[in-house]
């Protein structure tokens, strides 16, 4: 197997490096207390992407091994097959998810205070100016099950008098604080089983 020792070194500086920014991470938490501001980071990323890329990252080099074997039976092939459809059905939804809100808000920046009564939204660094007076509706989405890869990606959907439509993903945020935050601005709650924008 030629493959495994090109990836081994390739693994040990990911995990080396992910060592690192969580040791400092734990470490500067104790000097600095939470900040409202929110933007997509690595560690909410991170958090986020764990499940899938480790079930990607575990079973796709299984399956690159069949390559070299040559034939397989049918029901090696069967089960490679199953194998397959089981990895990336749990995985690629949520890069999928992924992508999607990672496009959407990428330049997006939450700053959430329910103790200052406090929510802006800045797109770049330009802030979209609206009052609790200016939405019409919020909608919450969530995932309908609790225990698949993409469970923690829902969005919040601001509809403001104006016509504009404001969109916050769980990239940014857990986004439960903000939706009871909003429960008097016409909430509307729904479930999903994929969350797609």
């Amino acid at each position: 197997m030629k493959l495994f020792p090109f990836l081994r070194p390739i693994l040990e500086i990911v995990a080396a490096v992910c060592a690192i920014v969580f040791g400092l991470r734990f470490i500067t938490s104790f000097f600095s207390r939470a900040s409202p501001v929110y933007r997509p980071t690595f560690l909410r990323q991170f958090y986020l992407l764990f499940w899938p890329l480790l079930s990607m990252s575990v079973g796709l080099p299984f399956l690159i091994s069949f390559l070299y074997l040559g034939p397989v039976s049918a029901y090696e092939l069967v089960l490679l097959v199953a194998l397959g459809a089981v990895i990336m059905g749990f995985s690629v939804p949520a890069l999928v998810l992924h992508a999607q809100y990672y496009a959407r808000n990428l330049h997006t920046t939450l700053v959430f205070d329910a103790r200052q009564n406090r929510l802006e939204i800045y797109e770049g660094r330009v802030l979209i100016p609206f009052a609790r007076r200016d939405l019409v509706r919020v909608e919450y989405v969530t995932c309908r099950s609790k225990r698949m890869f993409w469970s923690n990606y829902n969005f919040l959907r601001l509809h403001l008098t104006t016509g504009e439509v404001l969109t916050l993903t769980s990239l940014l945020t857990n986004l439960a604080p903000v939706a009871e935050f909003l429960r008097n601005s016409n909430l509307e709650s729904r479930q999903q089983w994929f969350c797609f924008v």
